[in-house]
């Protein structure tokens, strides 16, 4: 095998190994994916600005975020389904995160549970709510993260309905699973896939079939969630939130300046500039196109967290550069967590830092806290 030097190796890698199903959940948009494909070109279309004859033999990444040490400014996402990407996949993630001195996030809709992955780690983790319409099944899952002692909830407010994925669809991702020929013959030559997750401590939504008493299987777990998504979920459930959590509280997917000043009203600690990878509304805007103003708005009463289409060290350092605190990374690791497991996290984690690290070092700055918009390029102004 050749040389795995960025994260596209990772997710060519990951494209063989897993399922075709499973790759196209974690690849895709929803929609014409306009917003996925804007989350990567306005990325790279910000340019850096190098400069030359700066000390830089003393390079730092380390920074805190939501009250929290950590190595470098990128945490690993939240993300659904992580426990069938490779088998025990939430712990395996949780453990390359631990070891790479930054957090892992827990997604309510991962496989393996709170307490599973609460058992295979030293420290908390952080965890990721969806409000469904039971509101027994929030307050019982809220009650079980202060149990786990994890110290910040992040709140997902971007899905009062699911945005279509036609990937899913033509795949048979749904709800319930559609099996065919293809797909069935696909998983067939994936042995490897299959024996790891077989093997793997959970088959189901580990978080509801705790909440469910054991009754739920795979399909009546997903069919479950699937119905009480609440269409009616409002600031005034925020409110209730923050009422019963005691820790740090943030909001992921704000995407709107307004929405960002009431979060602040709200008092919450946090929010993620995120459009859920670009899964949701097609047509919005890219996050790092709506990042500054939001940054401008609330940035000094806030901390502002970024994701979506983050890729490299480079990208990182684009969105601390236009306001961010930190980045948060979901596709990126996944890739390597299919490709290679726990292995493949830390390597995706650690191409991030160490692209960051020259980045930085050919941009003159040493202390990642001190990155601001001055390591960008501005292009000079036209009367055009």
């Amino acid at each position: 095998m050749p040389p795995i030097t960025h994260i596209e190796d990772l997710r060519q890698i990951a494209r063989r190994k897993i399922p075709r199903a499973l790759f196209g959940y974690m690849d895709s948009g929803s929609y014409d994916e306009t917003t996925m494909r804007a989350n990567r070109d306005d990325l790279a279309a910000i340019k850096l600005r190098q400069r030359v004859l700066v000390d830089v033999s003393k390079l730092s990444l380390a920074t805190t975020l939501l009250g929290e040490k950590v190595s470098m400014p990128v945490v690993v996402a939240p993300t659904g389904l992580t426990g069938l990407i490779h088998g025990d996949g939430e712990i395996l993630a949780a453990r390359a995160a631990e070891s790479a001195g930054t957090r892992f996030t827990l997604s309510t809709m991962s496989i393996c549970s709170i307490e599973d992955v609460r058992a295979a780690v030293q420290d908390p983790f952080w965890f990721q709510l969806y409000v469904f319409r039971d509101r027994g099944f929030s307050n019982s899952v809220i009650e079980r993260v202060k149990a786990a002692g994890c110290p910040v909830l992040f709140v997902t407010v971007d899905l009062p309905m699911r945005g279509q994925r036609h990937a899913d669809i033509k795949n048979g991702l749904t709800v319930p699973p559609r099996l065919t020929m293809r797909n069935a013959w696909d998983i067939a030559t994936k042995p490897a896939w299959m024996l790891k997750v077989l093997f793997g401590q959970r088959k189901t939504f580990g978080n509801i079939e705790a909440y469910l008493s054991g009754r739920a299987n795979m399909m009546t777990a997903g069919a479950w969630a699937n119905e009480h998504f609440d269409s009616s979920l409002n600031w005034s459930d925020i409110e209730w939130i923050r009422s019963v959590w005691p820790g740090k509280l943030v909001l992921k997917g704000i995407l709107d300046v307004e929405d960002a000043k009431t979060a602040v009203s709200a008092g919450v600690d946090g929010i993620v500039v995120s459009n859920h990878g670009g899964r949701q509304l097609d047509g919005a805007r890219s996050t790092i196109a709506a990042l500054p103003d939001i940054v401008n708005a609330v940035g000094d009463r806030i901390e502002v967290l970024f994701d979506g289409g983050i890729r490299s060290g480079q990208d990182v350092l684009r969105a601390l550069a236009l306001g961010a605190r930190g980045c948060l990374i979901g596709r990126a690791y996944l890739y390597g967590l299919a490709a290679m497991g726990e292995a493949g996290v830390t390597l995706a984690l650690e191409v991030i830092r160490r692209e960051l690290e020259v980045s930085m070092a050919l941009c003159g700055i040493s202390d990642v806290r001190n990155v601001t918009s001055d390591v960008l390029y501005a292009p000079p102004k036209t009367n055009a």
